[in-house]
């Protein structure tokens, strides 16, 4: 896994959202992104995260920026999550992981002494010219929104 440099372009993607809503890397020039990838829809860890960016959502927007949360999950799957939890951002579908393996946050996990390939909880901000502004390797998904919202009043006015 190798994470995009800080100050280098964003990779190209191209991801439709919970709704069948088109969202590409073009689309999000001129504004702050938070890119966040996440395993699985409605999972303990990945409930909180959500949970997190949602209560920080309106902020992060005063802050200039839109929250985007990837996974590989269905659309379906995307839609009844961000129902279940009042979600105000658009989860994109990464259909076979192929952006999460662009991004770097795709790789070996261990849990409970078994190893085995998939998303590494993982966060990018992406600057209004494209390019990576910040990573968050590792993410610890209780406080992360507002560990985002911090970053973003500090670097993104």
């Amino acid at each position: 896994m190798v994470f995009p440099v800080i100050g280098s372009a964003a990779p190209e993607f191209s991801l439709s959202d919970q709704d069948g809503t088109e969202v590409t890397l073009g689309s999000l020039r001129g504004r702050w992104a938070v890119f966040y990838f996440y395993p699985k829809d409605d999972t303990p860890g990945c409930t909180k995260e959500a949970c997190n960016f949602r209560d920080n959502h309106a902020a992060i927007q005063a802050a200039g920026a839109t929250v985007l949360g990837v996974s590989g999950d269905t659309a379906a799957a995307h839609r009844k999550f961000a129902e279940k939890h009042s979600l105000p951002f658009q989860l994109l579908v990464d259909e076979g992981n192929g952006v999460a393996r662009a991004f770097g946050a795709w790789g070996t996990k261990n849990m409970y002494g078994k190893t085995y390939e998939g998303i590494i909880r993982s966060t990018f901000v992406i600057n209004p010219d494209g390019k990576i502004a910040k990573v968050w390797p590792k993410v610890k998904p209780d406080a992360h929104g507002a560990e985002v919202l911090a970053w973003l009043k500090e670097h993104a006015s």
